[in-house]
């Protein structure tokens, strides 16, 4: 089964790349490896949610926001290579999330992204992670992912 099979088959849909809302592209693609610009997670052009999680946001949004981010930097990688089966491997993932002060679950947050990522890609969906806290992010939204990808 393709990674886009699966996709279907979890009953999403890759979307088109969110368009940049700066002087970036997407994804950029070197050698083996691609890298993608961070993912906010745009649904039809738009936030569905926006705030701080651990106050507006709960955790269990904020990872299903993750998730979305995790796809949106999906399709840009597919953007890049044309086709999710040349990922050979899912090397870094990066989460930024918005936060309350108080707030210290972002690894939590972080899940979101990463189940996403083992349950299109199987195996080489694993991958080393950091998730941080940060005060804001663009547009006020409550989570941001950036991926680096092994191709073929």
């Amino acid at each position: 089964m393709t990674p886009e099979q699966k996709i279907a088959e979890l009953g999403l849909t890759l979307p088109e790349v969110v368009a940049p809302v700066g002087a970036y592209v997407p994804a950029v693609r070197t050698g083996n490896l691609v890298y993608t610009s961070g993912q906010v997670p745009m649904v039809e052009g738009k936030l569905p949610q926006t705030g701080k999680v651990g106050a507006e946001v709960s955790l269990e949004e904020g990872a299903a926001l993750a998730r979305i981010c995790a796809l949106n930097a999906l399709a840009a990688v597919k953007s890049e290579i044309g086709d999710l089966s040349k990922v050979n491997r899912v090397v870094k993932v990066v989460v930024f999330v918005a936060s309350d002060p108080a707030f210290t679950q972002q690894p939590q947050v972080g899940n979101g992204a990463s189940d996403l990522l083992a349950e299109v890609l199987g195996e080489p969906g694993k991958h080393a992670r950091s998730a941080v806290g940060v005060a804001s992010l663009p547009l006020d939204a409550p989570v941001e992912v950036e991926l680096i990808v092994e191709v073929s």
